[in-house]
């Protein structure tokens, strides 16, 4: 026979004597049957029937790149072989578990490559939003049969050390005869530790700070944006990427760095030795919470901040401080990438200032809830509103968020990014003081816009 082969929950006996199907179900068995703890223990044996499990002369076998460790939330290649005397067709099935919980504790996220594919345990596939919940063991196999009898498999540890994990694999033999004897089927299993890498990180309250680009001074809120810096905090420098993503939802961890405030899990978007970025999580609670950074070895002293309802800032980098004046980032809606400022305010950068009518779009966090609900860490969809609009102040005179084209939401695409699109109100000319609040709360920064 070819192979392992898959058929829905009739499972492999119900093709003993089709042999015009055997080549339609090449693709592989169905969940569990590894020999795992909880999984059929003959491995599909009762289909490829006439020699016992592991009695064909060959094995199977798994290796690791990082010897037997891995480094959480650090993706890694793994090597399926199985070797066999006489075969000619190949197959397998892999699972990864928990050793505290061998029959049902998912361990990790596998991902498919062409020729394979991944089960869900209610043997559907695994989709781009994973498995379901009641249905989170998973396992990889060959979706067709191989000549050599190798796969490369890649497999994401869990995002926080999770103890050992046991690997269990069965792979196939096949003679390629289109009978259901002379196949030999083989299993093992394998156990990986959590890697320690350097040391547990170090963090101290006047290295959190509210993201700097905007106002390093903002504070701690739902939603919004945190860099934390101190020593130890990642072996690794890197922002996240697409890979880091499941679905919409933002990672809560890079290769093994990861976050909480109040024991809920931040959001990570770049780690450094000494540095990670977080979004803030969705919490209620406000007053004075916990904050730890935790990596392969271990977590840090918790830190007391202060977190309130909201807080608000908009983007003014420091690159924008010209002349003693702290510039806000304001582009023009009609006219993306030309910059409202005096002329040549910064090297490079198109500016003009804007008048009275224009629609310019302004970027902040921290300013609080939307509608529909977009939780912390979500991409935010195409359009929301924010639940209290913020006040833009040029001078004495308030910039209008209800004209039709003007706009007070998450930034489409972004995660955590307000985005406003403002009318100019007649102002003055020069440059103009703008103050902005949001939720009733100033943004306290000292802001200044150009008009003419």
């Amino acid at each position: 026979m070819t192979s392992f082969h898959r058929v829905a929950a009739s499972g492999c006996a119900a093709l003993l004597g089709v042999a015009a199907l055997i080549y339609a179900y090449s693709e592989g068995p169905d969940r569990r049957e590894t020999g795992a703890p909880g999984d059929d223990q003959q491995a599909c044996t009762s289909c490829h029937l006439g020699t016992k499990l592991n009695g064909g002369g060959g094995s199977v076998s798994v290796s690791f790149p990082n010897g037997n460790t891995y480094v959480p939330g650090q993706p890694q290649t793994l090597t399926v072989t199985v070797s066999d005397p006489v075969a000619k067709r190949y197959g397998f099935q892999l699972t990864a578990r928990l050793a505290s919980n061998l029959s049902s504790g998912q361990a990790g996220d596998f991902t498919a490559a062409p020729g394979q594919l991944v089960l869900c345990d209610d043997n559907s596939l695994k989709l781009a939003k994973g498995c379901s919940a009641n249905a989170g063991v998973q396992f990889i196999e060959h979706s067709v049969p191989s000549t050599t009898g190798k796969w490369s498999v890649t497999w994401t540890p869990p995002s926080a050390s999770a103890g050992d994990i046991v690997f269990y694999v069965a792979g196939n033999g096949a003679n390629g005869d289109g009978n259901d004897t002379g196949d030999h089927i083989y299993t093992a299993n394998f156990k990986i530790s959590a890697a320690v890498l350097g040391n547990k990180p170090t963090v101290t309250q006047a290295g959190i700070v509210s993201a700097s680009a905007f106002n390093p001074s903002a504070g701690v809120a739902s939603g919004t944006w945190l860099e934390i810096f101190g020593s130890d905090i990642s072996t690794t420098t890197r922002g996240w990427g697409g890979a880091d993503f499941k679905g919409s939802n933002a990672p809560n961890s890079l290769d093994g760095v990861s976050v909480t405030i109040n024991g809920k899990q931040a959001f990570v978007d770049y780690i450094s030795p000494g540095q990670v970025n977080v979004q803030v999580p969705d919490d209620s609670a406000t007053g004075p919470v916990q904050l730890v950074v935790t990596n392969s070895a271990g977590s840090s002293d918790p830190i007391s901040v202060q977190k309130t309802a909201v807080a608000p800032a908009v983007l003014a980098p420091s690159a924008w401080n010209v002349g003693g004046k702290q510039y806000l980032v304001a582009q023009f809606a009609s006219s993306p990438g030309t910059y409202v400022g005096p002329t040549g305010l910064i090297s490079g950068l198109p500016f003009r200032p804007a008048k009275a009518g224009d629609i310019i779009t302004i970027y902040g966090i921290g300013f609080g809830p939307v509608t529909p609900n977009v939780p912390a860490g979500t991409v935010a969809p195409a359009t929301s509103s924010l639940i209290a609009k913020p006040n833009f102040l040029f001078g004495q005179t308030a910039g209008d968020l209800n004209c039709s084209a003007c706009y007070a939401g998450l930034a489409p695409g972004a995660v955590g990014l307000y985005q406003f699109n403002v009318k100019v109100p007649a102002a003055g000319t020069g440059d103009v003081a703008l103050s902005v609040d949001g939720g009733g709360v100033s943004t306290k920064q000292t802001l200044f816009i150009t008009l003419q």
